[in-house]
């Protein structure tokens, strides 16, 4: 559990909060419009009505006593980018960002982000990933060009063993994990053999994933 600031309460603010308490978070939020905070208050410890560029109002929250802050901004990134530079100057532990743009990234890290997040791009690309195969159920992008996918065993794999189809010398691929109904395998074995009913989780980089995509 962690005590959680959240500034800008748009749909992307809002369902990342309603998430974030669901996992027993403590969590503030803050925005200019008491209407953004009315649906959230059964999720929150704290709501408050205020301007965060101003800097008595964000000096008023305690942000250092935050494990957490998250400024959710996305249609005005001035206020992001002055918001974010403020709350290092306060004291905040960590700071995590919503940016629109690369450009924009590069501002807020430079100027107190810990991390930045595009999330309209990040689901964009995580949806045309799933779309473009029906093998593909799941996917997260790591860095580098590596990811982590679940996906259906090829029916050439079924009945096979990890060390029968030397799984990682073939594909460059690493199988982190066998799900089959509400059971997660963690790390199987090279003895464990594929089954028809269940989903792998395998980590990689893409263009080695594509090879089996598009070559199965």
């Amino acid at each position: 559990m962690k005590s959680i600031l959240m500034i800008g309460m748009g749909r992307f603010g809002s369902h990342l909060c309603m998430n974030l308490s669901r996992l027993n978070n403590e969590i503030m939020i803050v925005d200019v419009r008491e209407d953004k905070l009315e649906d959230l208050l059964p999720f929150v410890t704290s709501a408050k009505i205020g301007d965060c560029t101003n800097e008595k109002v964000l000096e008023s929250l305690g942000v250092s006593n935050f494990d957490l802050c998250i400024v959710c901004i996305g249609s005005n990134f001035q206020n992001s980018l002055e918001i974010t530079s403020q709350l290092k100057e306060f004291g905040a532990k960590r700071v995590v960002s919503k940016a629109n743009r690369d450009i924009h990234a590069k501002f807020l890290l430079k100027n107190g982000a810990d991390e930045v997040i595009f999330p309209d791009r990040d689901i964009a690309e995580k949806l045309a990933v799933s779309l473009s195969s029906d093998d593909i159920f799941d996917y997260f992008y790591l860095t580098d060009g590596y990811s982590i996918y679940e996906m259906a065993p090829l029916p050439a794999w079924i009945g096979k063993s990890i060390l029968d189809l030397n799984f990682r010398a073939k594909y460059h691929l690493s199988i982190i994990g066998v799900k089959y109904g509400d059971h997660t395998q963690i790390l199987p074995g090279a003895d464990y053999v594929f089954k028809a009913d269940e989903h792998l989780i395998v980590v990689g980089q893409q263009k080695d994933m594509e090879k089996i995509i598009h070559h199965k």
